[in-house]
């Protein structure tokens, strides 16, 4: 991996609104392009970013960031969350989505947070 594509102290979220874990060291790889802004958190496409611009002069001022959805995601260093004991990871580890909650065991579960 190039060194110089390795962000420092980077929130990993899944874009609900949940609070990020962050990592000390993270690489991503691959992925979608997105716009995001406040009114679309889970980012919009080129095209998509392209005609809310076309149709809303207002748009630009929503404060958009160009981010990446679903890339190859990799971590290393420390790894802090709110809600529990930071840990380190020594050497790179790739993040994956938690699924827990679709499985067949968890169906009359609720996670109230």
């Amino acid at each position: 991996m190039d060194e110089k594509l390795v962000l420092r102290d980077e929130p990993l979220t899944r874009g609900n609104g949940g609070k990020p874990h962050w990592a000390e060291f993270c690489y991503r790889t691959g992925g979608e392009t997105v716009y995001v802004c406040s009114r679309y958190p889970n980012g919009v496409t080129e095209a998509q970013y392209r005609k809310i611009m076309a149709g809303s002069p207002k748009a630009k001022g929503w404060g958009w960031r160009t981010m990446r959805r679903n890339p190859g995601v990799y971590v290393k260093g420390r790894i802090r969350h709110p809600d529990h004991a930071t840990i380190t990871l020594h050497g790179w580890h790739r993040v994956v989505m938690n699924t827990e909650g679709q499985s067949k065991a968890m169906r009359n579960v609720a996670f109230l947070d």
